[in-house]
């Protein structure tokens, strides 16, 4: 005799605050290795992922830091939803790099269903979210390379962490 079932999953606000928590404790590591963001700005960072993640709106976005416009060391997330990742503990910031006279950057991509939206609809989105960001170019990559190693999810949707570092 053989069975059959079906499940089904549904990602909900607090799927969202899980893989948003863990990116801003990320982001505490680079506060404690080189001193931003602080909380103010990691609390905000938070509230933004999270509000993303919840209506599906976001492809990827990094933080990190930057030199004449080429990037030393950053933490990179590129949102994902096809259930293949798996749901790590976060940390493991690079520790070493050299950001004397740098400045910090955050750059976020929307994606498709973003881009769909109405204006109307993305200005309302973008009024309850508590970064304003304004159109720009993404940072180069500089002296260094890439290390995809980790990544975080719930109900198969999840961000895959890419590390650049310097060499």
């Amino acid at each position: 005799m053989t069975y059959t079932y079906t499940t089904s999953s549904t990602f909900t606000r607090t799927d969202a605050k899980h893989i948003a928590s863990k990116v801003a404790a990320d982001l505490r590591g680079m506060r404690d290795y080189y001193g931003k963001p602080n909380e103010s700005q990691i609390k905000d960072y938070d509230e933004e992922l999270t509000e993303l993640l919840v209506g599906g709106y976001l492809e990827s976005v990094e933080y990190g830091f930057m030199r004449n416009d080429q990037k030393i060391v950053t933490l990179y997330y590129e949102v994902l939803s096809n259930g293949s990742l798996s749901d790590e503990k976060s940390g493991g910031v690079y520790a070493r790099a050299d950001i004397s006279n740098a400045e910090w950057f955050s750059f976020l991509t929307h994606n498709l269903k973003w881009v769909l939206l109405s204006n109307t609809t993305q200005q309302q989105i973008e009024a309850r979210l508590p970064i304003k960001r304004t159109p720009g170019q993404e940072p180069q990559d500089g002296n260094g390379y890439w290390v995809t190693d980790r990544s975080y999810s719930s109900q198969d949707v999840g961000t895959q962490r890419r590390t650049f570092r310097p060499y």
